[in-house]
């Protein structure tokens, strides 16, 4: 796939990023080299391979869903400023 330079500069604009009119043609070339690979991968013939996330296969450990917490709130509000049953207690911050 060519890309002209308008296309270029569209892109860089897109970007936010400034170009000389030097680096426009330099990445012509490489944008289109970059989409003539991509197109390349059209032939490959993916049909009998499974999607994966990575390359090595790897199973999640499972464990056990168990409450850890220790029953211990008392503790962990105990250095709050203000705590009510609990819970701490803040100051409203919506009218």
């Amino acid at each position: 796939m060519q890309v002209d330079e308008a296309t270029v500069r569209r892109i860089a604009r897109l970007a936010r990023i400034r170009i000389s009119d030097e680096e426009a043609q330099s990445l012509q070339g490489e944008l289109s080299g970059i989409l003539d690979w991509v197109a390349q991968l059209d032939d490959v013939d993916t049909v009998s391979v499974e999607p994966m996330t990575r390359v090595a296969a790897h199973a999640l450990t499972m464990r056990e869903d168990v409450i850890t917490d220790g029953n211990i709130a008392g503790i962990v509000t105990a250095n709050a400023p203000l705590s009510e049953d609990h819970f701490f207690v803040v100051p409203k911050v919506v009218e």
